[in-house]
């Protein structure tokens, strides 16, 4: 089954805070994820750069640390939701506002904007993860309960799901998100990142 961008967030079952993304295409699949201090991008992979001008929504931040906060999103989004953290929003109303403001994307799919953000801390009572969506026909904010994990994709599953995440930490987080567990039902992977709290935000990327 095609389900499009994927992305996950919450605890994993080892306890530990993180964000997953996964890029699954038709249209542009000649991607790649690259890993820099604190964020991680989709770009085209080389020879494939011209791709951003065909597609002003290829190219883009997916994963970026804030604070103590891991932002993840399909989309430019991931930006707008960090700078209005960094101001003092809250996580949800951050969500809310940056997908509602920037609508789904004006592509030949009405393609819908994903978006999550989760807490370092392993305290229940500090601790906050938030995943919404934004499409042609709705915009949905949810919390993830405490000690879970859920998945949303922009044309498949496109309301939050519980789901297992069973990776430990970034390095197997981007590979499950690929192509493990839950995720490997779903066609046309493309390249993956994630990030995971374990004393400290660390990212990986995967490139098959």
């Amino acid at each position: 089954m095609y389900t499009g961008r994927i992305l996950s967030t919450g605890m994993n079952t080892d306890g530990k805070p993180f964000v997953a993304y996964r890029v699954s295409s038709r249209s542009f699949p000649n991607r790649q994820c690259l890993k820099f201090d604190g964020r991680a991008a989709i770009v085209p992979k080389e020879g494939f750069e011209k791709d951003v001008f065909e597609s002003i929504y290829i190219s883009y931040n997916c994963i970026r640390i804030e604070r103590d906060m891991a932002i993840v999103s399909n989309g430019s989004q991931t930006d707008v939701i960090a700078d209005k953290i960094a101001l003092g929003m809250n996580i949800k109303d951050a969500l809310a506002y940056s997908l509602l403001t920037m609508d789904y994307e004006k592509d030949d799919y009405n393609t819908p904007r994903i978006a999550a953000v989760v807490t370092s801390t392993d305290n229940e009572d500090e601790y906050e993860s938030y995943i919404g969506i934004v499409n042609d026909k709705k915009i949905l904010v949810e919390q993830v309960p405490y000690g879970k994990a859920a998945f949303i994709s922009t044309y498949g599953s496109q309301v939050p799901d519980l789901v297992d995440f069973e990776a430990k930490d970034a390095t197997s987080s981007a590979k499950f998100i690929f192509d493990e567990g839950t995720f490997a039902d779903y066609e046309k992977p493309v390249t993956s990142c994630a990030a995971v709290f374990d004393g400290e935000w660390n990212i990986d990327i995967y490139n098959p």
